[in-house]
């Protein structure tokens, strides 16, 4: 056969064209290879649903779909999370996310100064929701160099625990709501005296609140409304003073041992438990408890059930004071095992997870299958207690920041919510925080649980009177000369004053 030259050009050119695609085909499916590759990423957190979430879990399963991931997730229950955190630090394999629920203690310090965890402090600037977490929440979780080693577990600032007052009895005695310790003892006489429920009988108490061996617990907030800082620790002149040497937690102390004697909170102050506390608020015995803003409901729709006027009304402030939190319950650290492009590509997934879509898929799952919306308010469905889709659950990886995380409870009506926004919002104005959240101590390590147990067990004795006033001032004078408080004093404020240099 004769091959006409034209024709072989032809062939020439089609046989060129075909190899041509066939060479950008193969590099285009090469590179669709690649880039739908999923990122492999192992986690360790916490989990607080009665089972965790598993492999196949529908919304853990949609989250890899939607961020191109391969997920081996390390559920730990909150009850033994500090031993298993301890054995995984120490073993050296270490995921590539893992929920820090204390950042600051001694071996996590120790790992950051040795250099295990990487410093974000460069790379965060380009992941704008992650920046969209309070000031706070930041702030809080540097460490001793000012640097930043993990990404924060946001939690509101405002809204924590402070007194909720029985509305309807103020209503009842026709009581102004408190705003000073002054004011709140007159009503709590009142609400004890003056038979507010209506059965009279002589059973109800001023204050459902009581202490434990560690510490105020929920009378924590009363002690705070006279020293003004949510902390053992409060500023003057600049210095870092234990609050227990100050004249205010004295006069904490008159306050509370009067409240005692006159029976205006409970006989068995120090030795209640949260339960017995809340089944008293429940069964309509108590005027005044301290709990979260949107915690105020529960009490309120156990009462609503046979009192339809029941109302527990959070308090804006006391004294001219309210908690402001730290912002934060953790932080999720990174290795340094993990190499830097992987690093960024963990910082966009957590970046995802702050977004309202990535929020509301890990701790609402899917819409009309998991939870019903209206009015904004989402409420989960039977199905979503089913494939374990809760807050509780992967809401404790991705959480969106919201400042009124703290207002809604479910069930609740909406002009309570809203009711709750505007308290939050109030409180926010003049809140007051921790001065020594992160702040380092190597002798609070060692002896700072003892110690704080000796000085609670003494006020504790000076509520119930055991012991007297006067004893107290004794006891504070010693205390002032403790060699362990003088040491803890002295590192506290070496630990401030490096961090305020570190922030300059």
């Amino acid at each position: 056969m004769k091959w006409n030259k034209g024709v072989s050009i032809i062939i020439g050119l089609v046989l060129l064209a075909s190899i041509s695609l066939s060479a950008c085909s193969s590099k285009s499916t090469s590179g669709e290879n690649e880039a739908v590759k999923p990122t492999e990423i192992s986690i360790m957190t916490m989990y607080y649903t009665p089972e965790p979430p598993g492999p196949d879990n529908v919304v853990v399963k949609e989250i890899e779909k939607v961020t191109n991931t391969k997920l081996k997730i390390t559920w730990v229950s909150p009850n033994n999370y500090a031993d298993k955190i301890n054995v995984t630090l120490a073993s050296g394999d270490i995921p590539d996310l893992i929920l820090l629920d204390d950042p600051f203690n001694a071996q996590v310090r120790s790992m950051v100064a040795q250099g295990a965890f990487w410093d974000l402090t460069p790379l965060l600037k380009d992941y704008v929701n992650l920046m969209n977490y309070p000031k706070e929440s930041w702030e809080n979780t540097k460490q001793a160099d000012g640097n930043t080693y993990g990404i924060p577990r946001p939690r509101p600032t405002d809204g924590g625990g402070f007194p909720y007052i029985r509305k309807d009895w103020l209503d009842t005695l026709k009581l102004d709501i408190p705003t000073t310790t002054d004011e709140l003892y007159t009503v709590m006489k009142a609400f004890v005296e003056n038979d507010p429920d209506g059965n009279n009988k002589n059973d109800t108490i001023g204050y459902v609140g009581f202490v434990d061996q560690n510490g105020m617990s929920y009378l924590s907030q009363l002690q705070n409304s006279f020293t003004k800082t949510n902390s053992d620790w409060k500023l003057v002149d600049g210095k870092l003073v234990n609050v227990n040497v100050l004249p205010e937690v004295k006069e904490s102390l008159v306050w509370l041992n009067r409240a005692f004697k006159e029976k205006l909170i409970p006989e068995d102050v120090a030795v209640m438990k949260n339960t017995q506390a809340k089944d008293l608020l429940k069964a309509n015995r108590g005027g005044l408890f301290q709990d979260t803003v949107e915690a105020a409901w529960e009490p309120t729709e156990e009462l609503l059930k046979t009192i339809p006027q029941a109302d527990f009304l959070p308090l804006v402030s006391l004294n001219g004071y309210v908690n402001k939190d730290g912002g934060f319950y953790g932080m999720y650290a990174i290795p340094k095992t993990v190499s830097e492009d992987k690093v960024k590509k963990l910082l966009s997934f957590m970046d995802y997870g702050a977004t309202d879509e990535g929020n509301t898929l890990a701790s609402f799952g899917i819409k009309d299958v998991h939870y019903t919306e209206k009015d904004g308010i989402k409420t989960p469905t039977e199905q979503a207690k089913k494939d374990i889709v809760a807050q509780q659950a992967f809401g404790q990886i991705f959480l969106k920041y919201d400042p009124y995380l703290r207002a809604y409870r479910s069930g609740m009506p909406n002009e309570i919510y809203e009711r709750n926004k505007k308290i939050i919002d109030e409180r926010a104005k003049t809140s007051i925080g921790d001065p020594s959240i992160g702040l380092v101590s190597d002798t609070n390590s060692k002896v700072g649980t003892e110690l704080r147990k000796k000085i609670q067990d003494m006020k504790t004795k000076v509520i119930m009177g055991k012991e007297s006033i006067e004893a107290w001032d004794v006891y504070v004078a010693k205390l002032k000369q403790d060699p362990d408080m003088v040491k803890i004093t002295a590192e506290l404020n070496d630990s401030y004053q490096k961090r305020l240099a570190a922030a300059k």
